[in-house]
């Protein structure tokens, strides 16, 4: 008798959904639309700004830089020094009072990227005792310049890739 009683609910069900053969999207809308605010207010939002930068005309003679040069920046308590790693001492920067001329150097350093536009690593060698304050202020000289374009404060790269060292001892020449 239950088979019976079965067999014709089945039935009764099967007529009553007879010809409805569509989907149901109304889940899968709300799914996407919640996937949706979510893929939005997750994501990055950066705004890529390219600045054209003129480096200041050349107020000084043009440098005397080596071919192939492999640039160091020495760091010692009296003073910074500019130089290649195979010829020697470029560009003394003697402090400034009780200060690094940082600014100084990065000007010059601006000076040597026009005549190699391509290099891009430089070596920061540093004297024993060293404040890190002086460390991340000449790398931060080394790495970028900051300037003016427009009235707007502006960055550009000079020497990205730097590595330390020890700063060699004896003569101040390296």
């Amino acid at each position: 008798m239950s088979g019976s009683s079965l067999r014709r609910r089945q039935a009764r069900n099967h007529a009553r959904y007879k010809g409805r053969n569509e989907i149901n999207i109304v889940p899968m809308l709300d799914i996407f639309t919640i996937l949706l605010f979510f893929l939005i207010f997750t994501a990055v939002f950066s705004k890529t700004h390219i600045v054209e930068l003129n480096l200041p005309a050349q107020s000084t003679a043009p440098l005397q830089l080596p071919d192939g040069l492999q640039l160091e920046v020495v760091v010692r308590k009296d003073g910074l020094l500019v130089q290649d790693k195979n010829t020697g001492p470029l560009q003394p920067f003697p402090n400034l009072g009780e200060a690094y001329d940082f600014e100084g150097l990065s000007a010059y350093l601006s000076r040597v990227k026009v005549r190699f536009p391509e290099l891009r690593t430089a070596t920061v060698l540093l004297e024993a005792d060293v404040p890190y304050d002086t460390i991340i202020s000449t790398m931060d000289a080394v790495r970028s310049f900051e300037g003016t374009l427009d009235g707007q404060p502006a960055r550009g790269e000079l020497f990205p890739l730097i590595s330390l060292g020890d700063a060699p001892m004896g003569d101040k020449r390296s």
